[in-house]
């Protein structure tokens, strides 16, 4: 039996921002909760083989169209965020609707952001997210790749 095949694969910080690409992914007509999980697992970097979860070993991804983005039913007022300031009466509640009017990156900010870990590293992580309300980004000295979020499982 090869010993060396059963090794677990654990990549460091430098390793793994050596293997991060530029994904561009188009959130025209997609469904908003379904476009974000797959985000979030490309931002995890949970499609790699070297997956290593105490570590930032994502890509970066470049959503376009995102003020395009669907909700089915009622969700757009129905469905109800909510946030606490930490002082007595500071429940704050917001809608989807609300947050698209502040712009649309807040929305798909706030719904990847509840995807990931709950800690320095999520927050470190959705530094790799950057959305735009259109067709157009600034970040393409990098030569992202397109991706159809489609074929993602």
């Amino acid at each position: 039996m090869n010993t060396l095949s059963l090794k677990t694969l654990s990549l460091s910080k430098e390793a793994a921002v050596q293997q991060q690409e530029w994904l561009v992914v188009d959130a025209s007509d997609q469904i908003l909760g379904r476009m974000c999980t797959k985000v979030a697992k490309l931002l995890r970097g949970k499609y790699k083989p070297t997956y290593t979860p105490h570590v930032a070993c994502g890509d970066k991804v470049i959503i376009i169209n995102a003020s395009k983005v669907k909700l089915t039913g009622n969700k757009w007022t129905n469905r109800v965020y909510v946030r606490y300031t930490g002082y007595p009466g500071g429940q704050r509640f917001f809608t989807p609707a609300d947050l698209m009017k502040k712009g649309s990156d807040h929305l798909i900010r706030r719904v990847v952001r509840g995807m990931l870990p709950k800690n320095r590293l999520g927050a470190s992580i959705l530094n790799n997210l950057y959305v735009y309300d259109g067709a157009e980004h600034n970040h393409q000295a990098q030569k992202p790749k397109t991706i159809d979020i489609n074929t993602l499982k």
